[in-house]
């Protein structure tokens, strides 16, 4: 399965992203640069618009503010929570290397299919 992301503006998409697999994803989701940052009049005005871009394309969306008060990030819920389940399953060492690993052996073609376990017992 491949994860695409555009950076768009006023015209369109100007530059896209793809990756396939876990480490891609996560250097696509922490890019910076593919961010759409938006002053805070135009994020008041637009709001509903920006609300649904980062809904509909699992983006972000920055405000940036004129003064000292600290810019924010705007991003879907569903966006949110699968950060925060990347950082809590890379947050130990081991748990890291063996994602890592898994990948590595996925991209040299040497991962097997597995029949899941039924936790109930069936």
């Amino acid at each position: 399965m491949a994860v695409t992301r555009e950076r768009w503006n006023e015209k369109g998409p100007t530059a896209t992203w793809a990756c396939t697999n876990m480490l891609d994803l996560i250097n696509l989701l922490t890019r910076f640069d593919a961010m759409k940052v938006v002053t805070y009049t135009h994020a008041r005005n637009a709001l509903k618009s920006i609300l649904d871009t980062v809904v509909r394309d699992a983006d972000v969306a920055i405000i940036s503010r004129r003064d000292a008060e600290g810019d924010a990030v705007v991003m879907s819920l569903d966006h949110y929570n699968s950060l925060m389940e990347t950082l809590h399953l890379l947050s130990t060492p081991a748990n890291a290397e063996a994602l890592a690993r898994a990948i590595r052996q996925d991209q040299a073609g040497e991962a097997q299919p597995r029949t899941l376990i039924d936790a109930d017992g069936a």
